[in-house]
C-alpha cells in the first residue's frame, strides 16, 4: 500500500507540474518566484525555510507553509493574514505574525497582461474574466464550471484602449511642458518687474525728498507775504474792480454763447437751402400741384435777394481775440483787486515801492519778506498765512501751498504703492505653485462641472465656488492657503480617469462662506494627470468639507509618465494587486 500510495503521489505531482505548462512552475506560480520551486525533489517554505516539504504536498489542497507557499495554485492558503487569529503553532513556527509570501494566483493571460488574482477567487466557481481573462484560476471547474479563454478578445480591447491612453498621455505630457516654459516666462516677469521696481522706489525716494524740501521753501516764501485778512473789509476801488472783473466774464461768456448759437443757425440754413435747392432742380414742371410752384416761386424769390455778407474770417479771429481771458488780453485784475484799502490795513507802508526804481524795488521786496519771515520764526510776529504742518490742508493755506502738498501726497502714495507692489511680488516669487513652478501659468484659470443642482468651480491658486443652476448668489466653498501631498488608493476607469494609486498633489481651500449650525465651508482638490482640465468628481465628506478630483496636464509625468500606482493619477494608470 505504501508503494501504491508513493506512486500516486508521484503521479499526482506530475500532473501538477503538466499542468502548469513548464515543469520548473508548478500552477499558479509567477515567474519572479520560480527560483523558489526549482528543487526536482523537495520544497521549502519561503519565509522559513527550515520547513522542507516534498513535492508532493505542493498544491494539495492543504496548507503546510505558515506563509501558504506550498499552495500558490489552490485557495487552502487564502485565510493566511497579519490581521488573522493564529495558533500558538503558528507562533511557534513562525516566531511572527503569518502572511501570504505571494501575492496571488498567477495568470498567463496569453495574448493579454498577466496578472495575480487573491487566492479566495481560485476555484470559487465564478469566472473573474477582468482579472485572469484565460480562466485557469478555475481549473477544477467547481460546480461543473468551465471558463473560456479570452484573452484574445480582451487583450484586443485593452490593447485599443491602451494606445488611445498612450496617445492622451503623449499630448498631455507635451501640454505639461508647455505649461512648464510658460510657468518659467511668467516668473522671469515677475523677477524683471521686481528689478524695476528697486529702480522705481529709488526714484520715488528722491522725488518725495525734493517735493519736501519744494514745501518747506515755498512755506518760508508764503510767510514773508503781507497777506490780507479773510474778514478784512474791501475798499470801493476794490469793489469797484471786482464789479467789473465779474461783469466781463458775464459779457464774455455771453459771446461765446452768442456765437455759437449764431454758427448752429447758419448751418441749419445752408442745410434748408440745399434742400430746397435740390427739390426746385429735380421737382416735376409738368405736375399739376400749385402748392409745390408756389414753393418753388418762394424759393426762387428768396434765392435772388441780397442775403447780407458773407461770414468774415477777420471778424471771427477778432471775437476769438475777444472771448480769451482778460490776462492774456493783458488785463490782470489782481493788480488792481485791494486798490485803494492801504489805509485799512497799514497797505500804505508798501505803497511807495510803485514809484521806486526796479532794481530797488526788487531789493527791497526781497529783503522785507525776509525781515518779514524772520520775525514769523521767531514768534514776534503773528502769522497770517498758512498752517505751518507740511502734513495737514487748511482751508486758511495759500494755493502755491497746497499745490505743493498736494505734488508731495503724490509722490508719497507712488512711494507706498511702489513698497507694496514689491512686497506683493517677493511673496509670489516665494510662494509654492507646484514642481517646476508649473501652476504658476494655471493661476486664475479655472475649471467647472455641473453635480445636481450646482455647478462647482475650481480656480488654481485661487478659490472654489458653488453655484446655483436655478439663479441665487454664489458659495465660496474656500481660497487657497496652500499645497500639499496626500496619499490615495482609487480606481482608474478605462478611458485613464482616476486618481490611481499613490502620493497626489492637493491644493487646499479654506475659510469659505460659514455654514449654517457648522464650520466654515472648505474644499481639498487632488490632482491627477489627464489630457485636458476637468473636474472628475466631487463630494461632502464631512458637513461642508468637500474633496474634488480634478484631472490636469500639469502633474503628469511627475514620477516617470503614468498614473495609477507610479505616476500622476488617471491616464494609463493600472493598480497591481
Amino acid at each position: 500500500m505504501k508503494s501504491v500510495g508513493a506512486l500516486l503521489c508521484l503521479e499526482y505531482a506530475a500532473t501538477v507540474y503538466a499542468a502548469s505548462g513548464e515543469a520548473s512552475r508548478p500552477r499558479g506560480v509567477g515567474p519572479e518566484f520560480a527560483k523558489f520551486y526549482k528543487d526536482d525533489s523537495t520544497f521549502s517554505c519561503i519565509s522559513t525555510p527550515s520547513i522542507t516539504l516534498p513535492l508532493s504536498r505542493l498544491n494539495d489542497d492543504y496548507c503546510d507553509c505558515p506563509d501558504g507557499s506550498d499552495e500558490p495554485g489552490t485557495s487552502a492558503c487564502s485565510h493566511l493574514s497579519p490581521l488573522s487569529l493564529h495558533t500558538p503553532v503558528d507562533h511557534s513556527s513562525t516566531g511572527s505574525n503569518i502572511s501570504l509570501s505571494l501575492p496571488g494566483f498567477y495568470c498567463k493571460n496569453k495574448g493579454h497582461v498577466p496578472t495575480y488574482v487573491p487566492f479566495t477567487n481560485v476555484n470559487d466557481g465564478i469566472c473573474d474574466y477582468t482579472l485572469c481573462c484565460d480562466g485557469s484560476e478555475e481549473w477544477d471547474h467547481v460546480g461543473g464550471v468551465k471558463c473560456e479563454d479570452r484573452c484574445q478578445q480582451i487583450g484586443k480591447e485593452f490593447r485599443k484602449l491602451d494606445e488611445a491612453r498612450q496617445k492622451s498621455l503623449g499630448s498631455a505630457g507635451r501640454k505639461r511642458k508647455e505649461l512648464v516654459v510658460e510657468a518659467g516666462r511668467l516668473r522671469r516677469e515677475v523677477q524683471n518687474r521686481l528689478q524695476s521696481l528697486g529702480t522705481e522706489i529709488e526714484g520715488s525716494e528722491m522725488k518725495v525728498k525734493q517735493l519736501e524740501a519744494e514745501l518747506v521753501e515755498v512755506e518760508r516764501r508764503e510767510k514773508g507775504k503781507v497777506v490780507r485778512s479773510a474778514v478784512q473789509k474791501v475798499g470801493k476801488m476794490g469793489e469797484l474792480v471786482g464789479l467789473a472783473k465779474q461783469r466781463s466774464e458775464e459779457l464774455r461768456e455771453t459771446l461765446e454763447r452768442v456765437r455759437e448759437e449764431r454758427d448752429a443757425s447758419r448751418g441749419r440754413v445752408q442745410e434748408l437751402e440745399g434742400v430746397l435747392m435740390t427739390f426746385k432742380e429735380e421737382y416735376n414742371p409738368n405736375f399739376n400741384d400749385e402748392g409745390v410752384k408756389r414753393a418753388v416761386r418762394a424759393w426762387e424769390e428768396y434765392a435772388a435777394r441780397d442775403k447780407g455778407p458773407e461770414p468774415d474770417a477777420a471778424h471771427d479771429r477778432d471775437l476769438d481775440a475777444i472771448t480769451q481771458s482778460d490776462k492774456d488780453n493783458g488785463l490782470d485784475w489782481a493788480e488792481y483787486e485791494g486798490e485803494g484799502d492801504e489805509e485799512s490795513d497799514g497797505g500804505v507802508l508798501y505803497a511807495f515801492e510803485n514809484y521806486l526804481p526796479s532794481p530797488l524795488r526788487t531789493w527791497l521786496d526781497t529783503n522785507l519778506r525776509t525781515l518779514r519771515t524772520t520775525l514769523i520764526d521767531s514768534g514776534i510776529l503773528a502769522d497770517t498765512t498758512s498752517s505751518t504742518s507740511s502734513t495737514s490742508s487748511s482751508t486758511t493755506e495759500s494755493k502755491a501751498v497746497q499745490a505743493a502738498q498736494s505734488r508731495l501726497d503724490a509722490a508719497r502714495s507712488d512711494l507706498a504703492n511702489h513698497h507694496k507692489s514689491l512686497t506683493s511680488h517677493k511673496e509670489d516669487l516665494d510662494s509654492n505653485m507646484g514642481p517646476d513652478d508649473i501652476f504658476r501659468a494655471l493661476k486664475g484659470q479655472c475649471i467647472a462641472t455641473d453635480s445636481g443642482e450646482y455647478t462647482y468651480e475650481f480656480c488654481f491658486l485661487d478659490k472654489t465656488t458653488q453655484k446655483p443652476k436655478k439663479g441665487g448668489g454664489h458659495t465660496n466653498m474656500g481660497n487657497f492657503v496652500r499645497m500639499e501631498t496626500v496619499f490615495v488608493d482609487e480606481d482608474v476607469d478605462d478611458k485613464g480617469k482616476g486618481l490611481g494609486k499613490g502620493e497626489r498633489i492637493a491644493m487646499r481651500f479654506e475659510g469659505g462662506q460659514h455654514c449654517w449650525n457648522g464650520p466654515s465651508r472648505s474644499t481639498v482638490v487632488v490632482l491627477g494627470c489627464a489630457e485636458v482640465g476637468e473636474v472628475w468628481r466631487i463630494m461632502e465628506e464631512e458637513k461642508c468639507v468637500y474633496r474634488m478630483e480634478v484631472g490636469t496636464p500639469a502633474v503628469c509625468d511627475l514620477v516617470g509618465m503614468g498614473g495609477g500606482g507610479s505616476g500622476g493619477g488617471g491616464i494609463g494608470g493600472r493598480d497591481e494587486l
